[in-house]
């Protein structure tokens, strides 16, 4: 296995949540704990991997919860419909099952749908924890302002079911979508190497014409979770590489003129994974944020 996934498998379990098999890792405070705990919700199609290089960061006064959702990384992998509530359902289901009713919330990509589904649980009353500060990273939050790939819009044409071989969806096909979405500094050969073997684990990536069916679930309910972005009360901070092709930065405008007293920090050069290409910047940015 490649150095970089065996270390991040290391320093986590497989744990049982709604039935399912999931991967998680509860790293604790690395000095004084001075924050409530923080949740990270990783993004498509990737893995809680996406941040090794600044989990130990993000938990310097804070403990930090992170999973991988049904179908991605090392969690179980099964072949049906995959849905946004359900991956919310093991969100809840982890904190729960630690006994945290108060938390930070960090969310990339699909995460800040998924995010955007636990909030609008939350002040509908159906979830019973304080979020006591968020961050949001790139990610499709007004899908009508994304600009998806060709690779993307190549699974969502594909019928939604496991792909029956690797032909259409193998390691070449996946790491140039992946790269296609960086800023100019890309990531290097031995990252791309653990983003496919986490991706590849138990055939995921027969997967993806089924994974990346959210797309299609945020469209037809845009305001179930972009409107609890925008209103939710808790201080917000918005961490965006600002060189993504997919999640344009139009889309901070918008956020920013629905929320103004969010604070932005863009990051330039920097492409859809900002915790990848730029570690140390995006901690920088996360510890000027409140909370």
């Amino acid at each position: 296995m490649n150095p970089l996934a065996e270390a991040w498998r290391a320093r986590g379990q497989v744990v049982r949540l709604c039935n399912r098999k999931i991967f998680t890792v509860d790293i604790p405070a690395q000095g004084t704990e001075d924050l409530p705990p923080l949740l990270v919700l990783h993004g498509f199609p990737t893995s809680s991997f996406d941040f090794h290089r600044v989990a130990d960061g993000l938990a310097a006064h804070r403990r930090v919860l992170l999973f991988d959702m049904l179908g991605y990384g090392l969690s179980e992998k099964p072949d049906v419909p995959y849905r946004l509530a359900a991956q919310a359902d093991l969100a809840i289901a982890l904190t729960a099952s630690l006994g945290i009713d108060r938390l930070g919330l960090l969310t990339h990509d699909i995460g800040d749908t998924v995010g955007g589904e636990l909030l609008a649980r939350q002040m509908e009353g159906g979830w019973g924890v304080e979020i006591t500060d968020r961050t949001l990273a790139n990610g499709s939050i007004y899908i009508e302002l994304a600009h998806l790939s060709a690779g993307q819009l190549f699974l969502l044409d594909l019928p939604d079911r496991r792909l029956d071989d690797d032909t259409l969806v193998d390691r070449s096909t996946v790491l140039a979508g992946l790269a296609a979405t960086l800023g100019p500094g890309g990531a290097a050969d031995d990252e791309a190497g653990a983003q496919w073997e986490m991706i590849a684990h138990l055939e995921g990536h027969r997967l993806l014409p089924r994974t990346i069916r959210y797309i299609e679930e945020r469209r037809r309910n845009e305001g179930r979770f972009t409107t609890p972005i925008e209103e939710h009360p808790s201080p917000l901070t918005v961490v965006w590489g600002g060189g993504d092709p997919i999640a344009v930065v139009a889309m901070t405008d918008r956020l920013l003129r629905a929320r103004p007293d969010a604070r932005l920090h863009l990051l330039d050069r920097v492409g859809h994974y900002p915790m990848i290409e730029a570690p140390d910047r995006f901690l920088d940015a996360l510890a000027a944020a409140p909370g």
